[in-house]
């Protein structure tokens, strides 16, 4: 649950919403598609593109912009001032609202959340594992979530900032790679710890679910749909395990209110999903906005498993005295 984790983990997240359908109102209007056809025969080909690529920037280049991405971004915007000017609502373009790019960024305001989403993860790791020792009984799969929630938000920062076949399927693979250790995370700490052979052996069963998954979506054809509600179903089973193992224990751990709180904002936070508007001030969508309201998550949520691995260490250092 942080980030990558605490937002896909518990409800849907990113992995968990729609995928763009990769035709639109917007790429569909003869206006655009002359523009792109045209501007692509003048371009793209030949002298056109040698003076194309003489003068794009190296960092434009360099992380992947051809003669048809800058053609495709031109007559959107062409389109999109059109439809302005006639008072009409904006379109998307191939499955995404327009997006003004900055520097090599093509959704600076999620690319940017995404990062600080990831760097939010990384200092309260680091923090987790200056307070807790490492003989705290759930200290290795505590890190093991924030590693996996780590590798998600560099994916989601990548597909934001550049979006290709490959950065859009690792931020989905990843997203759900990290609602799954999340339920592996729950695994151990409500029944592993007592039964460590049961948690080896559900865990093997995640890993050979997203194997399948994973294969299915590459191998055999990407389905929105079924993305969809494979995270659906695996982040509800993850939401409702960890609040009836909260409901369970917060008589008798007092720090509990905090993954309840998690699990609840989580839930509000997930609404803005639902949202769907234009861009504000064409960077802000919903689904940034959403990103920038997780990053405060990703502290409530380290903070409750620094208070839980402490409570299980000293938990096991009476039991040993008693002993």
């Amino acid at each position: 649950m942080a980030a990558k984790g605490a937002a896909l983990l518990l409800l849907l997240g990113a992995a968990a919403a729609p995928g763009p359908v990769r035709g639109s109102q917007g790429d569909r209007e003869p206006v655009y598609r002359d523009c792109l056809a045209q501007c692509e025969r003048r371009n793209c080909s030949g002298a056109g593109l040698r003076h194309f690529r003489s003068r794009q920037p190296l960092y434009m280049s360099l992380t992947g912009w051809t003669c048809r991405d800058d053609c495709k971004y031109e007559c959107m915007w062409l389109t999109v001032g059109l439809y302005v000017q006639e008072g009409y609502r904006v379109p998307q373009f191939h499955g995404k609202w327009p997006f003004s790019r900055f520097l090599f960024f093509q959704e600076p305001a999620s690319a940017f959340a995404s990062f600080l989403n990831g760097l939010a993860n990384f200092v309260m790791l680091t923090r987790y594992k200056a307070s807790v020792p490492p003989s705290s009984p759930m200290y290795h799969t505590c890190i093991a979530f924030a590693w996996v929630s780590l590798n998600a938000w560099f994916w989601s920062t990548v597909f934001h900032t550049r979006d290709t076949d490959v950065t859009e399927k690792m931020d989905y693979f990843c997203a759900s790679t990290v609602i799954l250790h999340s339920i592996y995370l729950c695994c151990v700490r409500t029944l592993g710890l007592k039964r460590p052979a049961f948690a080896n052996a559900f865990g093997g069963f995640l890993i050979l679910f997203l194997a399948c998954h994973v294969s299915y979506l590459t191998l055999v054809r990407f389905d929105y749909g079924y993305n969809m509600a494979a995270n659906v179903a695996i982040g509800l089973l993850n939401l409702f395990w960890w609040l009836g193992w909260c409901v369970r224990n917060q008589q008798r751990l007092p720090y509990v209110w905090k993954c309840v709180v998690v699990v609840l904002l989580l839930q509000g936070l997930a609404l803005l999903e639902l949202l769907d508007f234009p861009p504000l001030f064409w960077i802000f969508d919903a689904h940034a906005i959403w990103h920038i309201s997780t990053i405060p998550v990703n502290v409530l949520f380290y903070s409750f498993l620094r208070d839980d691995s402490l409570y299980l260490l000293k938990a096991n250092s009476d039991i040993l005295k008693i002993d």
